[in-house]
């Protein structure tokens, strides 16, 4: 059995095949210990003995990251250097903004340490760490006492003999060493460290969390895997030593499920929204290119230059929580409700948020949430609502005040991502999921005039069947600074190919830029990819300078055994209105005005069905609300095609 589970904020979703096919499990999570309900889950669906493999999304190093709830960690690097985690780049995203500062380094002062060594960019050593000196480091660092460290020494990358004599020594104190060396052998000094810092700060929790989830699991008879921030699944000891890469692991999983539905479905190019409880992640997705890493992402201001998928997050979800300022102007977010205590309708929160307002708005089906395991309390949210929404005229207003502001967030981020990036999002289908995701996404589409919206089946849970999909994939890099025809290239990844402790089926790329300058684009290693450096550049800058001298700056690797693919069934299509589906007809307020509206079980409508919104179609993992002038078919997938009507 192989059973998927992604651990969001507020519900933990679970995907797993057994003799009915394809199979969705949502419960609570649990903050305290994210564990318990993975367990709980795994009770519910695999019983007291079974055997095969948990798959997870994780969301602890990224909650630790966030909230500063990592570990004391010192960072040790060539002495004269120790700073540099603090100054980091001169460059700032709001240039003019007089109160701008800069987040506080993980490592204070006084747990940065300087070691007298020192290696040059061409590898050699020209000053070889002593024996006395690690002692007198080793004595220094203890004195600290610190719970982690990080080693990151200048020029390690090119010779990490200095490196790893400093890491051997540092052993000895009992805490987790993490080196530069072998989490990111690559150059910029800043980047480098910065990433090795981070890892070094979440590994004495992820270990724990990790371990003793590994040890539950194992007693049941399975074995855990964790989902990397690049797409791909790796071993939970190796997640545990490298946590670093896992702080996109739930929405990483979103784009591998987004783009294996979209590629079904016949639609090459997405824009995917997952929209969940806490924070909603967009991407763009082309499917003839594949899944895309960077290594340019920052979480909190921090850089991380490790492979991730180009996904932008922000702090608008089903909890976030709706309140005025001192000047009466409402706001959203980016605080949330969470699991506990949650939104008011859940029975326990006293704060409004985004799910109490669709809610009110008719938006949600109160009897059918869940698949009817949870009633959602419409009095108690109307009557605390009714409270709180002083300085506006009603409880509708104040409601679709919210909706507005978490909307105008999101729209934000998908241009972020489509606009912002040169694409328009007109050539677009906005792929939406997430438990909260289907609820706004007409609405954004026709902000942003995409003119049709995807909402897959089961798409509360696409993240998990994300997850589910994943291939195993190990990323391999090094920093090698030559150029195209340069003979020792092709044996820079022979190289890579026979130090990597996973043999898959290889995938190479480069990074390529002009001599002199300062970024790189990355490209599949062809024997073209000189042309067609060029001709991306052109495309991304609007120019191409084919007669200037090019330099490959890291060579990548990447091994990747490839996970099960999954075909979903096709249904034969016939015309319909969805009249056998319908639960009953109700009152839904939009644009300012109660409206008559039809409520549908998605579980009972067959392909070829079509009708028109205002609707509501309820199911057990999301809710999906069409507003006026939209309008839905069912796919032979099952899949929901909205088309969107573009308003002036």
């Amino acid at each position: 059995m192989r059973i998927a589970i992604d651990t969001g904020g507020t519900f933990t979703d679970c995907v797993y095949f057994n003799a009915d096919g394809l199979q969705v499990l949502k419960i609570p999570s649990t903050p305290a210990d994210p564990g318990d309900a993975i367990m709980r889950a795994v009770s519910q669906i695999a019983g007291v003995e079974a055997s095969g493999e948990v798959r997870h999304g994780t969301t602890v190093g990224t909650n630790a990251l966030l909230e500063r709830k990592g570990a004391r960690v010192a960072f040790v690097t060539t002495k004269g250097f120790e700073d540099t985690i603090a100054i980091g780049r001169q460059a700032r995203n709001k240039l003019y903004d007089l109160f701008f500062k800069k987040p506080e380094p993980l490592a204070p002062a006084d747990l940065r340490f300087g070691v007298n060594e020192r290696t040059a960019a061409d590898g050699s050593i020209l000053v070889a760490v002593c024996p006395e000196e690690l002692e007198s480091l080793k004595s220094a660092v203890a004195a600290m006492a610190p719970e982690s460290i990080a080693v990151s020494l200048l020029f390690g990358f090119a010779n990490s003999a200095n490196e790893r004599a400093v890491c051997e020594a540092l052993v000895e104190l009992g805490c987790p060493v993490s080196a530069a060396h072998q989490i990111l052998p690559e150059f910029r000094e800043y980047e480098r460290g910065s990433t090795v810092l981070i890892n070094a700060y979440l590994a004495p929790k992820m270990q724990s969390y990790l371990q003793h989830l590994d040890t539950r699991l194992q007693a049941r008879g399975m074995s855990l895997q964790v989902m990397q921030s690049s797409g791909g699944i790796v071993p939970a000891s190796l997640a545990a030593r490298e946590p670093v890469r896992t702080i996109l692991s739930g929405p990483a999983g979103g784009v591998v499920g987004a783009r294996a539905v979209a590629q079904e479905a016949g639609f090459n190019r997405v824009l995917t929204f997952d929209m969940g409880g806490t924070s909603t992640d967009v991407a763009l997705v082309d499917c003839d290119a594949g899944v895309q890493t960077t290594t340019e992402s920052q979480i909190e201001g921090m850089p991380v230059a490790i492979p991730v998928l180009s996904i932008h997050t922000v702090g608008a979800g089903g909890g976030s929580l709706a309140s005025f300022d001192r000047g009466g102007a409402l706001k959203v977010g980016p605080e949330s409700a969470g699991a506990v205590p949650g939104p008011i309708c859940y029975g326990r929160g006293e704060r409004p948020t985004v799910t109490d307002a669709n809610l009110v708005l008719g938006r949600l089906d109160a009897n059918g949430f869940l698949g009817g395991g949870m009633k959602l309390d419409v009095e108690r949210t109307r009557q605390a609502m009714e409270n709180t929404r002083q300085p506006l005229p009603s409880v509708e207003v104040f409601a679709e005040g919210i909706i507005a502001l978490a909307n105008s967030h999101m729209a934000q981020a998908l241009r972020k991502i489509s606009v912002e990036q040169g694409h328009d999002p007109r050539d677009f289908v906005l792929l939406s999921f997430g438990g909260a995701g289907p609820l706004h996404a007409c609405e954004l589409a026709r902000a942003l005039r995409i003119p049709k919206v995807l909402v897959p089946n089961l798409p509360g849970a696409l993240s998990a069947y994300g997850i589910l999909l994943s291939d195993v994939v190990r990323d391999y890099s090094r920093t090698v600074m030559v150029s195209p025809t340069d003979p020792t290239l092709e044996k820079h990844f022979i190289d890579l190919e026979a130090n990597a402790d996973f043999k898959a089926l290889p995938e190479r790329s480069v990074d390529v830029r002009y001599a002199g300058q300062g970024y790189e684009l990355r490209l599949p290693y062809t024997g073209d990819f000189v042309d067609q450096f060029h001709a991306m550049h052109k495309r991304k800058y609007g120019y191409a300078d084919v007669g200037r001298s090019v330099e490959v700056v890291n060579v990548r690797l990447r091994m990747i055994e490839a996970g099960e693919k999954l075909k979903s069934p096709r249904t034969a299509s016939k015309p319909g209105d969805g009249s056998a589906a319908l639960i009953r007809e109700d009152r839904i307020f939009c644009d300012g005005a109660w409206r008559v509206s039809k409520v549908y079980n998605r579980a009972k409508l067959t392909a070829g069905d079509k009708f028109p919104g205002p609707a509501v179609v309820a199911e057990y993992s999301a809710t999906t609300y069409l507003p006026p002038g939209c309008s839905a078919t069912v796919d032979d997938l099952l899949n929901l095609v909205i088309e969107v009507e573009a308003t002036t």
